[in-house]
């Protein structure tokens, strides 16, 4: 090889145009980094109604770290995705020195196992909240589909004018739910098996009995749907009449 001038040459075009590329990456980057490059203008472009401004604006001081060329944008969403009630961080930059906010909140839905909220696309999160909201409670990992079958359930017994204000799931997969209306609150077990068919049957039969009754001035504290041909029912005020001995 050391005799032969043309793969001599070869070999020093290779090395001048690593040596050139590598000079000009360390220019690049130091470049990169000169203050001249930083952010001097962080717009949040989104109005916020629960997420709080002070706690948003100390993590993008603290947070944020880079120039217009070198901030990890990924890292940068992840820190301000930890602040209360934000669903979903955008970051924009616009030359020279702007960088633009959107943030995209949680809308809160129902409380989470006492301990939690979750927002409208079934989302766990974490929340300071003191409005009233429906309660679910089930396994970890359950609440999209909690979620899903509050809505479903809530559309369809609205033609009763029942509202659902509690969804549960036992960790056997028992469905149960707490429906109020104009006549109180109603418990509602709708078993494992097929718990849309049981609230199909609640509906069917809900006029001619639990209606019936209400109307009536009989209250009904509880539907027990878990029984293949029927339901039972409990009714606070009701005592069984002691059967008489025969003569």
């Amino acid at each position: 090889m050391w005799d032969n001038p043309r793969e001599l040459n070869t070999i020093a075009m290779v090395l001048t145009t690593l040596a050139v590329l590598a000079i000009g990456w360390s220019a690049a980057s130091w470049i990169a980094r000169r203050p001249a490059f930083d952010f001097r203008e962080v717009v949040v472009q989104t109005k916020l109604e629960r997420t709080n401004a002070a706690h948003l604006e100390a993590v993008i001081r603290d947070e944020l770290k880079g120039t217009f060329f070198t901030m990890n944008l990924d890292r940068a969403r992840a820190a301000l995705g930890k602040v209360p009630w934000v669903r979903r961080v955008t970051l924009r930059r616009q030359w020279p020195h702007r960088l633009e906010v959107s943030i995209e909140e949680h809308v809160a839905l129902a409380r989470w196992n006492d301990a939690a909220l979750v927002n409208t696309q079934g989302q766990v999160f974490s929340a300071a909240y003191k409005e009233p909201l429906p309660r679910f409670v089930g396994p970890d990992g359950t609440a999209p589909d909690l979620t899903r079958r509050y809505h479903e359930w809530g559309v369809a017994l609205a033609s009763l004018h029942l509202a659902v204000d509690e969804v549960r799931l036992s960790a056997r997969g028992a469905w149960h739910v707490h429906v109020t209306g104009e006549d109180g609150g109603l418990d509602v077990e709708l078993g494992r098996d097929d718990p849309d068919t049981a609230i199909a049957r609640f509906i069917d039969i809900y006029q001619r009995t639990v209606g019936a009754l209400a109307r009536a001035g009989t209250r009904v504290e509880q539907i027990d749907l878990r029984y293949r041909n029927g339901f039972s029912a409990r009714v606070p005020a009701f005592r069984e009449r002691p059967q008489k001995k025969a003569a």
